[in-house]
This record gives structure tokens, sequence and C-alpha cells, in this order.
């Protein structure tokens, strides 16, 4: 009880006790005094149990009110501070400031009000330590005299917090402008909340104007339904994160409206029960524009290999017929005119003409079968004239012929392999190149070539029982006969391969789309 409460307790006696002047009796002012009490001690009750700090101070600025909060906050005990100037809280450099702040404060009619809401105030404990408080300060006259009450508390964990959180969200801040990829982020209205300094120059938008805008702005119009879906989509899905447009390509909006074709990831994170939605983006327009190029000089390329080697195929066909047709036909006569000079030479019966005759007959002979080979291994005429299938028939007989590998050849009778050039070509390239492969290095007993139909696919499959090899071993210098192989199913989008290992052989698979005859290249 402060020390003037008698006094106070007696002026209630006399002046607030309706009906009384003066009491009627002793019970009367006893039960007024009890009240007061009373009153006094839930008052103190409330001022002791509160987690704020409460001071009250005399218009002189003297102490007179410190609960238990203030003195775990100021680490003075009460008995220390009770009477003392309310200066040794503040830090010296803030007293006199602080001083004309109550004094103004008391000649003014305003009851209560918060104090430092333009400046951090402070306080100074018994250790000489700062920290930052909040307050409010109140007035009130009792007895005559006025009393002013802050009610304060200490805030410096919670700035310490906040300015970590600054920190944080600064570093935060400047790894996001710092990135190269754009980033936004949009709640579950799909509003802009985060917009990177990479987004305002891919989209060519300030972040004043993108946040708080709609992420639509930066999709084209034909896209808009379908984003909102597959944002809708995602949130449901369970999944943290995702890439966009894996198999399409995105497509973003410039404020300028021009479109452009994106790169994206999408994740999403949930804040105070609310979803957010970050997408970040990369513009692959470059990336775009080297790959149409790359692609347009591969097709550029293909269709100048496919052009040489139908004219290398000609060529093969032109030296090949000259070869069968007018070499053959020239040998044929100079056969048939040392057969008629053979038949005169013998009737002077033998002698040294008749064996110079049988020599050139033989020769000759050597030659026509060469002629006919080397015509053959350029470009069998069957090819042309009877088709793919007589083709590969002819080519496996004359390669066990050669070798003496016993050769196979499957075919489903009921399927017609005759295709037009260059697939025909293609086919019975592969299959000669993979019968020579084998002559050379397989060392095998028993070929088996099969031929069949799936679609518009044509299959050829060559499998021999030989040594077999390493597929993903070094290729012998100067070796060409697999890259070939590979090159003629590329160039006409096929597919090659090779199924090999030591000791078990190895499988050659050709597979090639056939297009129908209008369609294919000439």
């Amino acid at each position: 009880m402060r020390p003037n409460q008698d006094d106070e307790l007696t002026q209630i006696n006399r002046d607030s006790i309706p009906g009384t002047d003066p009491p009627r009796d002793d019970a009367e002012l006893k039960s007024a005094r009890l009240a007061l009490e009373n009153m006094a001690a839930r008052v103190g009750g409330i001022v002791e149990s509160a987690m704020d700090a409460i001071v009250s101070v005399d218009e002189r600025q003297r102490i007179v009110q410190f609960n238990a909060a203030a003195e775990r906050v100021f680490l003075w005990p009460r008995a220390a501070v009770i009477g003392q100037p309310l200066s040794m809280l503040i830090p010296e450099r803030f007293r006199a400031t602080h001083e004309g702040h109550v004094e103004r404060f008391g000649r003014t009619a305003v009851t209560s009000r918060g104090m430092g809401a333009q400046t951090v105030l402070h306080g100074v404990r018994a250790n000489g330590e700062e920290f930052a408080i909040e307050a409010s300060i109140s007035q009130h006259v009792e007895s005559g005299s006025k009393l002013f009450t802050v009610i304060l508390r200490d805030v410096s964990q919670r700035l310490r917090a906040e300015a970590s959180q600054a920190r944080s969200e600064a570093r935060l801040r400047g790894i996001l402008d710092s990135a190269m990829d754009a980033i936004i982020t949009v709640d579950e209205s799909q509003r802009i909340v985060l917009f990177n300094t990479a987004a305002e120059e891919v989209f060519r938008c300030p972040r004043e104007e993108a946040v708080g805008a709609s992420l639509s702005w930066f999709i084209p119009h034909r896209f808009r339904a379908g984003h909102s879906t597959h944002i809708a989509r995602f949130g449901t899905a369970g999944v943290e994160s995702r890439r966009m447009g894996s198999a399409r390509v995105v497509m973003g909006l410039r404020r300028d409206g021009e479109e452009f074709p994106i790169e994206a990831s999408i994740s999403q994170t949930s804040d105070a029960g609310q979803r957010f939605y970050t997408v970040i983006l990369r513009d692959i327009t470059e990336r775009v524009r080297s790959d149409e190029a790359l692609r347009q000089s591969r097709e550029e390329i293909q269709n100048l290999a496919l052009a040489a080697n139908a004219a290398r195929e000609q060529e093969k066909r032109r030296i090949a017929r000259e070869l069968h047709d007018e070499l053959g036909q020239s040998l044929t006569a100079l056969k048939m005119d040392v057969e008629a000079l053979r038949e005169i030479a013998a009737e002077s019966g033998p002698g040294p003409m008749m064996d110079k005759l049988a020599s050139m007959r033989a020769l000759l002979d050597a030659t026509v079968a060469a002629s006919r080979r080397i015509s053959a291994d350029l470009r069998p005429m069957m090819l042309d004239d009877l088709g793919l299938t007589a083709a590969a028939d002819w080519l496996t007989q004359n390669f066990t012929e050669r070798s003496g590998i016993r050769c196979e050849l499957v075919l489903d009778e009921r399927v017609n392999f005759d295709v037009p050039d260059p697939y025909a070509t293609a086919i019975f390239r592969v299959l000669q190149e993979s019968l020579t492969n084998i002559a050379k290095h397989a060392a095998a007993t028993q070929v088996e070539a099969t031929m069949e139909r799936s679609g518009n696919d044509i299959i050829l499959s060559v499998r021999d029982n030989g040594k077999g090899f390493d597929t993903g071993g070094a290729t012998k210098p100067g070796s060409f006969g697999l890259v070939g192989l590979r090159e003629r199913a590329y160039l006409l989008g096929g597919a090659l391969s090779i199924d090999s290992a030591p000791g078990r052989g190895t499988v050659v698979e050709f597979t090639i789309p056939v297009p129908d005859a209008e369609e294919a290249p000439q």
C-alpha cells in the first residue's frame, strides 16, 4: 500500500460514500475501508501478475510503483527503485528527451497513448545492458497530483528476430535477384507474389507492375485455360516439384506481346495454411533457334548423303551394266573368234598355235567370269530386273559358293518384299555387307538371314554362329563396315542394332520404314 493510502481512505470516508456527511457510524466507515482495501488488493494482484512491466512515476518523475515484471525486465529489486528518478531506467543519451516527452504529455488532455511510434525506445538494465522496449503511457490524478504509468515490454528478442528475418529475406532476395533463371511465385489464386530481376528481364516487365498481377499476363491466351488446369492438377497431386512441358514446348508471353519458348519447373509449398507455387523458368529462344538450325543442317546433310548415295548406286548400276553388256559382249565375241581360229588351226594338227589358242581361251573364260563377278558385286542386274527377293536369294547362294559357309535365307512367301529404291538397295547392301563381314571375321559355319514385314517396316536379321566380338570395344583403324551399315539406316530413318559377344556369335538387325511408292525419295 502506498504511503498516502490512509489519507485517501479518510477522504473517501468524508467525500465519497453517498448519503453520509459525515458517516453515520463506524460500521459504514469500516465497510468502505474494506471495499477500498479489497479493490486495491485486486488491482495490486493484477499489476503484479501482469506479464508486462508496469512503472508509475509522480510529477517529479520519481518511481512510485514497480511491479514484478519490471523487476525481471530491469534486473532491479523493487526496494532499490521506489522513490528513485525514472532516468535510472533510461540510457543517459535519451533521458532529456524522455523527460520532455512526459512533461508535454502531462500538459495534454489525453489520458493514454503509445510511446515510440516513430522511433525505437530503449531501457537500461541494472547491469548496464540496453534493450529495446515497446511502451504506452497513461496519466491520472490522485489526491490532486498527477501520476504517470508506463506499461512496457522488452522487445529486444523480437527485434533481433525481425532483424534476422530481414537479413534472411535480404539474402534470399539477393540470391533470387542474382539467379540467371526467372523465378515467379504465385498464390492459390495465381496472383504473383514474387518476381525476381531475371523475370523482369525475361518478360520485360518491372517488378512493381508484376507483383499482384495475374500469372496469365505472361501466358499466351490460347494456353491459359490449359495452364490453370495444369496448376490445379499439380496442387492436388501431392508432388512437391516437377518439370513442366517435358512432352511439348511451353510458351511464355512478354509484356510487349512477343511469344517465346521456355523451359520450366514448378514446385509448391504451404505457408500459414496457404499454398504457393514457384516456377523457375529459362528463356530457350536461342537454344530452340540453334536446335532448329542444327535440325535443318542435319536434314541438308542427310539429303546430300542420300543424293550422294543415290549417285553412287547409279554409277555402280551404270558400270555394272557396261561390264555386263558391253564388255561381256566383247569378250564373248572374242571368245567366239578364238574358237574359230582354234578350229582352223586344228586342221594342221597339234603344235604351238594350238597351245596358244587354248591358253587364250582359258584367259577369256577367266576374264568373262571376273567381269560378271565384278558386275554382280557392283550391283546385280537381278536387283533391278527381278527385285529384292531374287537378289537376296542370289546373294546368299553366291555367299555359300564362295565361302563354303552354309547360308539359309528365310522369307515369308505371303509377303511382298519387292520395294522401291532406295529401300531395296539399302536392304540388299546391309545383307551384302553383313555376309562380307562374316566371311572375313566371324569364323562361322552357319548363317541364317531372315526378312519379315511389320506394317510399313521391313526387318532384316542376319545371325551367325561365329566367334562374335565385343561391341563396346574400339574399332580397327580404317574399318568402316559397321559405320556404313548405321549410316544407311540413319539416312532412310531406319535403325540398326548389333548383338554380339565373344564366343556366342553375332546378330545384326536392320529395320527400315518403307513408305508408299509416291512418298519414297527419288
